[in-house]
């Protein structure tokens, strides 16, 4: 099994990195559309950015038109995700999150059970993915609003006390 931290990721911008750059983060990982229904949850993991971010805490946002609803090109990725929701967490460029072309990233991931035990596809836009500064990899389907108690309560633990 690959460690998460080695596998490559492309920037919006198509700079090359690998979630090593975020150290010991807490990082919520998170498949992205702009044209989804879900797409409010924008604000939200906005929110969660602004208040968590200055203590060791990012959003990692992975437009995916999986589900055929993001739009075409990273440039209107961007600047839909800086106006809309004024997002200011890294995004990275457009991939494939389900079958054999999924991004590495996500092949490794789905392989992390969600609260009823079931692995996996991901389902549809916006399922989360916080990953611990120890490694560990907790799964929240997509419905799962970024502010949820349970999500709040594991980035809270996972992040140094202040």
């Amino acid at each position: 099994m690959p460690e998460l931290n080695d596998i490559a990721i492309t920037t919006i911008d198509g700079g090359e990195t690998t979630l090593a750059e975020f150290g010991d983060q807490v990082k919520l990982v998170v498949n992205v559309a702009s044209r989804c229904g879900l797409a409010p949850q924008y604000n939200k993991l906005e929110q969660l950015q602004k208040t968590y971010g200055d203590r060791g805490f990012t959003v990692l946002g992975f437009p995916s038109n999986q589900f055929l609803q993001e739009l075409g090109t990273e440039e209107a990725i961007k600047e839909y995700c800086s106006t809309t929701w004024g997002i200011t967490f890294p995004m990275f460029e457009k991939i494939k999150v389900n079958g054999r072309s999924a991004h590495p990233l996500y092949a490794e991931l789905k392989k992390t059970p969600d609260a009823q035990g079931k692995a996996g596809r991901v389902t549809w836009n916006f399922e989360k993915f916080v990953i611990t500064p120890s490694g560990e990899v907790h799964r929240f389907r997509p419905r799962t609003e970024p502010d949820d108690p349970e999500i709040i309560g594991l980035i809270e633990r996972s992040l140094p006390a202040v």
